[in-house]
């Protein structure tokens, strides 16, 4: 249910339903609106209706049902668009159009560093890079761990950019939110329902990305559990679905990006490389997410790709990458934003 509090609500009622909601067995998030405050009932489906009787309390201007299986990240919730701050003069689901760019693995320290000035000067504003790498093979390269956050770390501060990596295990995200900004749920992890409800505890952004065969539906209902736990930040991130083409490594779902825009207030972003797979893809299929509505766009970048230790097929040079970011700048201000 969604109990929506009258415009000159006080503090007094306004806690007052708080603790009604908390005494008919539900878990209340409050969400502030540009002219009031929204107060979600989240619980039991079967005995909802009597949070109807929260109507009769001083404050309350209407007690409304949320259709939606996904609760907070409906807009039924929230109309507004959600703008997440990730750091100062770095937001995304507003106007400007939020670049994440870098290698999918660290690898070195220098690596990282260059890689870090490079995707900083060409305009991105966060820098990606995985410590922890789930792999299809388990003799793979799957990451330095926490000396690769520690590498990670110190390139984004050399360059002056908030970082993101992968958590892929509850027992992690601690350590990880020592040193990242943003904490990525990757495609494998979108179902993992423990990750999910422990990472919607910590006080970072979640960049949460959709799985191979995940509905949208579904895809939801992973941000609600993010949200269910107390997390006001969600990222969704479009990265391609499992299909019978193979002329690309997924097919990127573009007509997501509306569909979702139209669903949830919260941001959505696109990863045209793992979309495609292919680094001459890349650039098209980024000026086509952003005509599409996309807050923003997840780009594997890298210095030497035919040396990368992973997904180096679908990496940017810096060279490539400067040039995508150049011919970018048309669609984005076309699309009514800036970088």
């Amino acid at each position: 249910m969604i109990i929506v509090m009258e415009a000159r609500a006080s503090k007094s009622e306004i806690r007052s339903v708080l603790e009604k909601i908390k005494e008919l067995g539900y878990t209340p998030h409050t969400i502030h609106g540009k002219t009031r405050k929204v107060i979600g009932a989240i619980g039991d489906e079967r005995g909802k209706f009597v949070l109807q009787s929260l109507e009769s309390l001083p404050g309350v201007e209407r007690v409304v049902p949320i259709l939606k299986p996904y609760k907070l990240a409906s807009k039924e919730v929230k109309p507004e668009r959600t703008v997440i701050r990730i750091a100062p003069g770095v937001t995304v689901g507003d106007r400007q159009l939020l670049i994440i760019a870098g290698p999918c693995s660290v690898e070195s320290e220098q690596q990282m560093v260059d890689t870090a000035r490079a995707v900083k000067a060409a305009g991105a504003h966060v820098l990606r890079g995985g410590a922890f790498k789930p792999r299809t093979s388990p003799y793979a390269f799957q990451g330095l761990a926490e000396k690769g956050l520690k590498i990670l770390r110190a390139a984004g501060d050399k360059a002056g950019m908030p970082v993101v990596t992968e958590v892929m295990n509850p027992i992690d995200v601690e350590l990880i939110a020592d040193y990242s900004d943003i904490l990525q749920v990757g495609a494998r992890n979108v179902q993992n329902f423990a990750l999910l409800k422990r990472i919607g505890k910590s006080k970072r952004p979640i960049l949460l990305k959709r799985g191979m065969m995940t509905t949208i539906t579904e895809f939801l209902m992973s941000a609600e559990y993010c949200m269910s736990e107390g997390s006001r930040q969600v990222i969704l991130c479009e990265r391609g679905i499992r299909t019978f083409e193979d002329a690309t490594r997924n097919t990127l779902d573009l007509s997501a990006v509306p569909v979702l825009r139209e669903r949830t207030h919260l941001p959505v972003i696109v990863d045209p490389s793992h979309g495609t797979g292919h680094a001459a893809y890349v650039a098209p299929m980024s000026y086509a997410a952003v005509a599409a509505g996309a807050d923003g766009l997840l780009i594997e970048v890298h210095p030497r790709p035919e040396k990368a230790l992973s997904d180096g097929p679908q990496s940017l040079t810096f060279e490539k990458f400067r040039e995508m970011m150049q011919m970018l700048s048309g669609f984005v201000s076309a699309a009514g934003r800036t970088v």
